[in-house]
């Protein structure tokens, strides 16, 4: 069942949350020893909200994005009342959310009821392994890595240990697990889902999102977590039009521009084929597609800056007490925001705002920018990043992020979809960025996109070795 189908079930009364419950905990206790995409469980808490979940007369039962009772995984950056938030990280294994943060609590007031929380990498990352619970394993091909830092997430739904799922995204985080998972991951525009208290309250780089296995059910949970929220800034309110009307009527947009690369790096030759096949499908549709791209100048270096500034804020009080105990990639993060100079800080602020506009005006012209999520497919697990595309050598662990990284820099809402497998049959995604607050239709373009394609039937699968 999609999320979609067992939320009506729900609602009709034709079975229990309790059913969902433990038809999840059989698929998690049945796939985890081959993925460890849920390595925190509290199953029996889920038992208890489930056998005490209201009926259907319940007040919010008519809301957009009522979840009526249907089981959901939480990210392991996300705190969930009374569960450990480890973020993968020995220094916090120990320690115990005494309350659940914002995402969490609106999905629990929307009628979601957390069961697990999903693998993460060690504070952050793009490849889910960490020295508290180990690495989670892709799905389609148990030898391969799931992407990060959403990858326990990706992989849970990818393999049906559940149906909705949330991420988060600061470089790609949602997208990058989704394209690697063959799910749906989407990154909403900035301020769209309140965020955590735990977060700089003014930052537009880190943004919470759904995970699903299609483009409906992640409207639907869209829809359960867009609110405006007074303790953040940022956050504006649900619009009055629900996100499930975009994907119950979509409308193909009339222009589409794709780049395979947005003239910054190399992409691998074989993923950057599929996705401009894939984004021909909108042709069936009506839309002309056409090679194009605005100007991202600068980006690469502008998100390294801005990225390391952010997680030294966040992040770098843990050099002082735990040195030895974090990861040599963050390690190198938060020196390098320590010991970032004001000028640039200025260099990157102009950057970005000369990225923003020149993206806004292209949109005058197109309605939505196609291109790979990730430049590359799957790798190895025991691989700790890409060190090359192609024949060129990357600078740091994050530079083979950067078809994502880039267009944080945007604020523009961005999803991934599937788009089509490799020769060796792992999942590559499209990534599919809209117009500034345009998420209502970039899910309509997307859903159009997932129909022509007919790909997303393929989900759940069962772990390949």
């Amino acid at each position: 069942m999609t999320a979609t189908e067992a939320i009506a079930v729900l609602k009709r009364g034709d079975a229990a949350p309790l059913d969902f419950v433990d038809a999840a905990i059989a698929r998690i206790e049945e796939v985890e020893p081959d993925i460890n995409a849920l390595p925190i469980r509290f199953f029996e808490e889920a038992r208890k909200a489930a056998k005490a979940f209201p009926s259907q007369q319940h007040a919010g039962a008519d809301r957009p994005g009522w979840l009526a009772g249907l089981p959901v995984a939480v990210k392991d950056y996300n705190d969930v009342a009374g569960q450990v938030t480890t973020y993968g990280s020995p220094i916090f294994a120990e320690n115990k959310a005494k309350a659940s943060d914002f995402t969490v609590q609106t999905l629990e007031e929307s009628g979601g009821i957390p069961m697990a929380k999903s693998n993460v990498p060690e504070i952050a990352g793009a490849n889910t392994f960490n020295p508290v619970f180990g690495a989670t394993r892709n799905p389609w091909d148990l030898r391969m890595t799931v992407g990060g830092s959403s990858g326990g997430s990706a992989a849970a739904l990818a393999a049906g240990e559940a149906w909705l799922a949330t991420g988060n995204d600061l470089g790609g985080s949602l997208r990058i697990p989704a394209s690697y998972c063959g799910i749906v991951g989407m990154r909403p525009s900035v301020g769209r889902v309140p965020r955590g208290a735990g977060l700089l309250p003014f930052d537009p780089l880190w943004v919470e999102g759904p995970m699903a296995r299609n483009v409906a059910d992640a409207a639907l949970m869209l829809d359960s977590l867009a609110h405006a929220h007074p303790r953040d800034p940022l956050s504006f309110p649900a619009p009055a039009t629900p996100f499930v009307e975009a994907v119950r009527t979509p409308k193909a947009p009339r222009r589409v521009a794709f780049t395979p690369d947005l003239n910054l790096s190399q992409v691998d030759p074989e993923v950057a084929d599929i996705c401009r096949t894939g984004t021909q499908a909108f042709v069936q549709a009506g839309a002309d597609v056409e090679e194009a791209c605005p100007d991202f100048s600068g980006g690469l270096e502008a998100f390294q800056t801005l990225r390391a500034v952010l997680v030294a804020s966040l992040r770098g009080d843990l050099l002082e007490t735990d040195r030895d105990r974090v990861a040599p990639e963050i390690i190198w993060n938060i020196e390098k925001g320590q010991n970032i100079t004001a000028d640039e800080v200025l260099r990157a602020e102009r950057v970005r705002a000369a990225i923003f506009h020149n993206v806004a005006a292209f949109f005058e012209t197109f309605d939505l920018l196609a291109c790979p999520t990730v430049a590359v497919p799957p790798y190895p697990v025991e691989q700790r990043f890409p060190t090359h595309i192609g024949g060129e050598e990357l600078t740091s662990y994050i530079d083979w992020m950067f078809l994502t990284f880039v267009i944080t820099l945007t604020g523009c809402p961005a999803i991934s979809i599937p788009c089509g497998t490799t020769r060796s049959g792992l999942p590559v995604g499209l990534q599919l960025i809209g117009k500034p607050k345009g998420d209502f239709d970039l899910l309509s373009a997307a859903q159009v996109l997932e129909t022509e394609l007919g790909l997303a039937a393929r989900m759940p699968i069962r772990p390949r070795k």
